[in-house]
């Protein structure tokens, strides 16, 4: 999935090694899906402990480590993604928050409200209702936490839980509330304090170098010395590494140190550095041109923000003087979004209300066609770009509208864009967006061959980042600005 950050996507880099796969779980063909069902009942009877009375909560002894390993092995020996999925679907909707408990002890704390009783006895009603909340899956989860590699299992059971709710192999509100009980102790685990900040270099062991190369799910690497440039002068690349997995990048950034704000990725990832040593007089900016999360089941776990703060005191103290960090970031889904607009404007007859008169004009006499369908047709590949007449009249229009769709496009009034909210979130300013950024395949399909900068003003991006999140309002440059102003002025969406 894309959206966390400049491409922060999650592959199954660190696959799970369960232990060897048990016969129970195996049926032979023609067996009854009725065994297996069974099967899992009887498991998690077993495996998932009875909630201690609150009494008792401290002094229960905690269940056998043999029942969370069962646990372990049963569901490694599940081979399809649909038994996995039935089989947390079981586990979300029959041990989960006891209802009647609930009730009983929301009613004792209104009971006690209205008596207007003393703190102490308020308190622990409150208490006891807190602990009621507690869904009884959370216990399997904290006891295999304590397992030898069950941390790393709850990541991985996280991601099969995601990947069956994007299929629609199980659904619900049971199924929505373990995923956020699995986010919440996933991010207590995965905090800032327990994470590993390490350097990647060329000197670094080879395993590391190929995961990082195959971690790369923004600007894919082409080869060996593709990467070897990726690490090399006038380059940084930085992971987190987690004390339940040393060594393994859980998230990955890369950085290109450079002269001014990047304007396009072909000068990062193509061109050579200037020279094989670095001379600091010439580095003035730090551009984060990529980052990618390889655990999909560390979605939501603020890794790539807390990524990007610990890389900026790491190059603050290799670089005294540097003071201009900027992102250089795709714009996922743009074309989506403008391919969308075309068609709806299809649909009602032709009706055009993204481009001015003259631009229609323009176009429609490149093309020779009818604009809307016409540029549905041009804008789904990437031969439209061969033209430099076309290009050249689609510049204003298209600029005018990607500002649009980064600043005025909202979801629960928030930015839409996956990575303009993320770099909003972490108190950047949308500061530029740049023509003809990435001419890649990708690029050009994806975005229009866009890419936006956004700069972080260090001394800022605390009010920034609570404007954003408390008041939804989004800190933009004056060329962005300037463009919103274009698309209100001639568009009539």
């Amino acid at each position: 999935m894309r959206g966390l950050g400049p491409g922060l996507t999650a592959r199954r880099l660190l696959p799970l090694r369960f232990p060897p796969r048990p016969p129970g779980p195996r049926l032979a063909s023609g067996q009854a899906a009725g065994a297996l069902e069974r099967a899992m009942d009887e498991l998690l009877r077993r495996a998932v402990p009875p909630t201690p009375a609150y009494e008792l909560r401290e002094k229960t002894p905690a269940p056998a480590e043999g029942q969370c390993a069962d646990f372990v092995s049963f569901y490694g020996g599940l081979a399809e993604t649909a038994q996995r999925a039935e089989l947390l679907g079981r586990l979300a909707r029959g041990f989960g928050v006891d209802h009647g408990q609930v009730a009983e002890q929301s009613a004792g704390v209104l009971h006690l409200r209205q008596q207007q009783r003393e703190a102490a006895v308020l308190l622990q009603a409150e208490d006891r209702l807190r602990y009621a909340l507690v869904p009884r899956y959370r216990g399997l989860f904290h006891h295999i936490s304590k397992l030898d590699g069950g941390v790393r299992f709850l990541v991985q059971l996280r991601a099969d839980l995601l990947e069956a709710q994007a299929l629609k192999l199980v659904e619900g509100p049971d199924v929505r509330e373990m995923n956020g009980v699995l986010k919440g102790m996933l991010s207590e685990w995965f905090s800032s304090g327990f994470l590993n900040l390490e350097r990647v270099t060329w000197h670094s062991p080879c395993e590391v170098l190929q995961k990082i190369s195959e971690a790369e799910a923004v600007h894919p690497v082409k080869n060996w010395m593709d990467m070897k440039r990726r690490v090399g002068p006038y380059r940084r690349c930085y992971f987190f590494s987690h004390c339940s997995t040393p060594g393994e990048p859980l998230v990955v950034l890369h950085v290109a140190l450079t002269g001014d704000i990047s304007s396009n990725i072909q000068a990062i990832v193509k061109e050579h550095p200037p020279s094989e040593t670095e001379e600091k007089n010439k580095i003035a900016a730090a551009i984060f041109y990529s980052i990618s999360l390889t655990q999909q089941g560390l979605q939501g776990v603020e890794l790539g923000t807390f990524l990007i703060k610990r890389v900026v005191k790491e190059l603050q103290r290799e670089f005294p003087h540097l003071g201009v960090f900027s992102s250089l970031s795709p714009i996922p889904g743009f074309t989506k979004w403008l391919l969308g607009l075309l068609n709806s404007q299809m649909k009602e007859h032709g009706r055009n209300e993204l481009f001015t008169d003259s631009e229609c004009k323009e176009i429609s006499e490149i093309t020779g066609g009818p604009i809307n369908e016409t540029l549905k047709l041009l804008l789904s590949s990437s031969e439209w770009v061969q033209s430099e007449k076309l290009a050249r009249a689609l510049q204003t229009p298209l600029m005018r509208l990607c500002a649009w769709y980064l600043y005025g496009e909202k979801h629960r009034g928030y930015a839409l864009n996956p990575v303009a909210n993320f770099h909003l979130q972490n108190g950047a300013v949308l500061w530029r967006i740049n023509w003809m950024a990435d001419v890649s395949l990708r690029g050009i399909t994806g975005s229009c061959g866009l890419m936006a900068n956004y700069r972080y003003f260090l001394e800022e991006t605390g009010p920034n980042s609570t404007s954003y999140l408390g008041s939804k309002i989004i800190k933009a440059s004056e060329q962005v600005l300037s463009l919103v102003a274009q698309f209100q002025k001639n568009s009539k969406l």
